[in-house]
This record gives structure tokens, C-alpha cells and sequence, in this order.
């Protein structure tokens, strides 16, 4: 007997948050994440309202999903290479399994290479599933799968998916001592936990004020992070701590609560190697209301514009 709408949406409902995880590990945002589940759930629907059977909706969804994501990534693509500035993914509450450097890595790939090392490496699937979701053969996703992984590793050093505890409250309190260290101004102090060729990288998408170059150098990004903490002070702007999807970091809000920008930090060797701060304000929106102060033209700023004239 087959089980009513009701109940199967009920019970379909538990696989969202790996949808999600999936959707945004592919496009790296989370409105056009949400719109690509919702998609898959409708065309379950149509299936089934057609007259279709479908013995297994998880493995139905994970396939639309994937393949709804290489759509999205083959038609992004130009509006990525013409995008204003550093591309960053968006801050994402509901996974924290993908840090934006794992995801920002992900970019090398081609979209089937990006679904294949997906599916494979973050979410453990056998490469039987892994052929059946993305139309491929199993002999085919293990050499696609292999070439990925090269570009992955040329990219940058690899990174946990996930950090263990231990290291994760090692990371926090890093980034206590970070930003309080960038708060007041203490030069010292954030000279002591910066890699010597530490790098910010601010995504501003032409909307959010953004230095013209990334600043990079120990020396150079702690003056860069005491002046913009400075003038975040006199604009009434505060941070609270965050993990910001499976990085140590910190969201800003200016006077009235308003989310004006985002900070993760990639931390290895106890010291803070790279600086992404989002303040694009179209990729903040999903977060609360967003801040003006985070908006072009602005002379403001908890953002990564202190230095625009570099």
C-alpha cells in the first residue's frame, strides 16, 4: 500500500538538511541552495502525480539535487568570471562542514568534477551511488574524482572538512584573542597571531566597500585590521563571535543590530594564515536586515575597505 502524501512528505523532510549541505556545497549560496531542494521536492511531486513509483525518494532528491547543481554551476560560471572583486561563498548557519577556504578551492573544478569530489569526499558516498547520481560510470567518477582531487591539492594545502573539538576550541579562542586584539587596537598582540604571509580577501561584488588590493603581509594587514576596527568603533559597529561555516570568525553589526559584515579566519599552526570577510550586502541578506554601512558609496567601515586606495 502506498503511504499517503502527507506522511512521505513528513518523512522526506528529515533529508533536508543533506539537500541543503549538497545544493550549497555546489553553488556556495544559500538562497539559490534553498531554490534548488524546493526544486527537487516539486519534481518529486510531479513524479509521483504522473504515476511514477519512487522506491527510494532520498536517492531521488540527492540525484536532483546534484544534477539541478551542475545546471546552476554551467550557467553561473560567466556571471563568476565577471564578477566584481574576490568571489566568496556566503556564510551558511547550516553547514558548517564547509569551510568558505574548502569551498573558494572548490572553484578550480569543473561542475561534474565539483559534484563527484563532493559527493565522494564530504558525504561519503560509494562511487556506485556517486555513478548513479551524476549519469556517469563508476570507471569514469573514480577518474574524475582522481583529477579533482589533483586540482584540489595544486590549489591550496588541504583542509579538514570538519575540525575535530579539540581543534575547534583552539580556533575559538584564537579568535577571541584576534579580534579584541583588532578591537583595541593592540598591534603587538595581532602581530604575534598573524602568519607572516597572512592575506585579507574581502567580497564586496561591486556593492560592498572592499580594499583594492588584498592586503597581505603580517605587517601590512595588522594595520589594515587596527584602522577598520578603529573607524568600526566610532560608527558604533560590534562583533559577535561565530562559527563561520566550520571556521572560527565573527559576524558585525552596526548600532541598530543590522549585519554589515562576515569573518572567517583560516587558522593553522596557531597562527591566522587567511582573513575572508563577506560584505557583499546581497549575500548577507539571509542573515537579518542588512546595514547601509555595508553598502557603496560608504565611507565606513567594518569591512574590508580601510585601505581602498592601495
Amino acid at each position: 500500500m502506498p503511504i499517503p502524501a502527507d506522511e512521505a512528505g513528513a518523512a522526506e523532510a528529515e533529508y533536508r538538511p543533506l539537500l541543503f549541505s549538497i545544493a550549497y556545497g555546489m553553488t556556495g549560496s544559500v538562497g539559490d541552495a534553498e531554490d534548488i531542494v524546493q526544486d527537487a521536492f516539486l519534481r518529486l511531486t510531479r513524479a509521483r502525480q504522473a504515476g511514477t513509483a519512487i522506491a527510494d525518494p532520498k536517492a531521488y532528491l540527492a540525484t536532483a539535487v546534484t544534477r539541478l547543481g551542475i545546471n546552476y554551476l554551467r550557467s553561473a560560471r560567466v556571471r563568476r568570471e565577471t564578477y566584481v572583486g574576490d568571489w566568496l561563498p556566503e556564510h551558511a548557519e547550516l553547514a558548517d562542514s564547509l569551510s568558505m577556504a574548502f569551498l573558494v578551492l572548490l572553484e578550480a573544478l569543473s561542475p561534474v568534477e565539483r559534484a563527484v569530489f563532493m559527493l565522494r569526499e564530504v558525504f561519503g558516498y560509494g562511487y556506485p551511488d556517486v555513478a548513479r547520481i551524476t549519469g556517469k560510470t563508476e570507471v569514469n567518477c573514480r577518474q574524475i574524482f582522481a583529477r579533482a582531487r589533483q586540482r584540489i591539492a595544486a590549489g591550496g594545502q588541504a583542509r579538514e572538512i570538519a575540525p575535530p573539538p579539540a581543534r575547534r576550541a583552539e580556533g575559538e579562542e584564537l579568535a577571541r584573542a584576534f579580534f579584541e586584539a583588532a578591537a583595541g587596537g593592540d598591534m603587538e598582540a595581532l602581530l604575534g597571531m598573524l602568519a607572516p604571509d597572512v592575506v585579507v580577501h574581502g567580497d564586496g561584488g561591486g556593492k560592498g566597500q572592499v580594499a583594492a588590493r588584498p592586503p597581505a603581509g603580517r605587517q601590512r594587514v595588522a594595520r589594515h585590521l587596527a584602522g577598520l576596527f578603529r573607524r568600526g568603533r566610532v560608527l558604533g559597529v560590534s562583533l559577535r563571535l561565530a562559527w563561520v561555516n566550520g571556521q572560527p570568525g565573527a559576524v558585525a553589526y552596526d548600532a541598530a543590530g543590522r549585519v554589515v559584515s562576515v569573518f572567517a579566519l583560516d587558522v593553522a599552526g596557531g597562527l591566522v594564515q587567511a582573513i575572508r570577510a563577506v560584505v557583499n550586502p546581497d549575500k548577507l541578506g539571509h542573515l537579518g536586515p542588512v546595514s547601509d554601512l555595508a553598502r557603496l558609496p560608504s565611507t565606513t567601515p567594518m569591512t574590508t575597505g580601510g585601505e581602498t586606495g592601495e
